[in-house]
């Protein structure tokens, strides 16, 4: 954690460059770029406000941003309320009173926090949804992301690659089935969850509608395979609910569509209690998001077959240069403006890119970016 946040101070003073290959940021650069800083910068304070420390996409993503605020001369209140809606609502109540100028919130419900946004607009606050859209309230002035639907594409297609469906260029596979496959979804109280599955369930239905693909389940629906909270436990529980009801017949299942890294390692582990992986019953294809260290390994090793890489170095990059927009009373720059209605408004955008990562690019995805080291990925854990 301490190499990726020293990158990120470094990345923070290269939101100008970054901006410029991504066609444009938001807002001027991180470090003041060409346009003038307030005089007081340093008095100002920054609120970001995380969901949880129990996933270390979210510590990196609170190191990033808090690492990349003050090279730009802020000062920063980060809190983390480990999952719990009210610890959330109370932190940043307080970040509120306090007079925190931006507050910078990846929201544990999105749906939770509009007293907290109408409080912030009644004393002037500016607000930035991080990478999970807070949804019904008016106060929210800019979001910063991934293409969430196109992350689920990605899913989907990396799926039917592994199964040979698809080919790695995007033509059609020779492999014709079927295939047993599983769905799985994020907490529905995260806007990002339906993205996800309609970017992942759009790619895959048309080979469930052929009969390619077999839901042998028959649990075809995004409340059916939700996972709360993303929770690991919950998420092994759930497969083996799934082994018990549909594949007690001796069949086996050739495929799991996994959101989450998390999620993919509960499912691995129930799989594996069931004797996958072992003599004569091969893993299936697993899925994955967030290029967890621990999940990269089980890819390295041939165990977990996919994640997608969201470098949040960038998205972190993008919030401080967001910040510093607002904060010098300009609107930050958008790259998407009709995507994200949070049911009350379309929130501006910028959204950055996300790569599929397998076993044949974690070097060259991962270890030559700087993300991780071999060593790390190696051993399954950050240094």
């Amino acid at each position: 954690m301490k190499r990726r946040s020293a990158l990120a101070v470094f990345g923070a003073g290269l939101a100008l460059t970054l901006a410029a290959c991504g066609g444009g940021g938001a807002g001027t650069g991180a470090d003041g770029g060409s346009s003038s800083a307030p005089a007081d910068k340093g008095d100002i304070t920054v609120g970001v406000a995380m969901p949880t420390q129990t996933s270390e996409r979210w510590i990196a993503d609170g190191n990033n941003v808090k690492a990349g605020l003050e090279k730009a001369g802020y000062k920063v209140d980060l809190q983390y309320a480990n999952d719990d809606i009210p610890t959330q609502s109370q932190q940043i109540d307080q970040m509120i009173t306090k007079g925190d100028k931006v507050l910078i919130v990846a929201a544990i419900d999105g749906t939770a926090l509009s007293s907290q946004l109408s409080s912030a607009a009644s004393a002037g606050i500016k607000v930035i949804s991080y990478d999970r859209l807070i949804r019904g309230s008016k106060d929210v002035d800019f979001y910063v992301s991934f293409d969430n639907y196109k992350v689920g594409v990605q899913q989907g297609t990396s799926l039917l690659t592994g199964l040979g469906l698809k080919n790695a260029d995007g033509s059609e596979g020779t492999a014709a089935g079927p295939f047993n496959v599983e769905l799985f979804a994020g907490s529905l109280d995260d806007n990002n969850a339906q993205f996800f599955w309609d970017g992942a369930y759009d790619t895959l239905k048309p080979y469930i509608d052929s009969g390619k693909l077999k839901v042998k389940s028959g649990q075809t629906k995004i409340d059916q395979a939700a996972i709360l909270r993303w929770q690991q436990e919950t998420a092994q529980k759930r497969m083996e609910d799934l082994l018990t009801s549909a594949y007690n017949d001796g069949s086996k299942v050739d495929g799991v569509l996994s959101p989450y890294d998390g999620i993919s390692r509960g499912i691995i582990t129930a799989l594996q209690n069931a004797g996958y992986g072992g003599s004569g019953t091969k893993m299936p294809v697993i899925t994955g998001q967030d290029a967890e260290i621990a999940s990269v390994k089980l890819i390295n090793d041939g165990v977990q077959y996919s994640t997608i890489f969201k470098d949040t170095r960038k998205l972190a990059d993008q919030a401080v240069t967001a910040a510093t927009a607002l904060v010098e009373g300009k609107e930050p720059e958008a790259n998407d403006t009709k995507t994200y209605d949070n049911g009350v408004k379309v929130v501006p955008s910028y959204l950055l890119e996300s790569q599929v990562v397998t076993k044949d690019n974690v070097k060259s995805a991962l270890v030559d970016t700087g993300y991780y080291t071999q060593a790390e990925v190696d051993a399954g854990k950050a240094s």
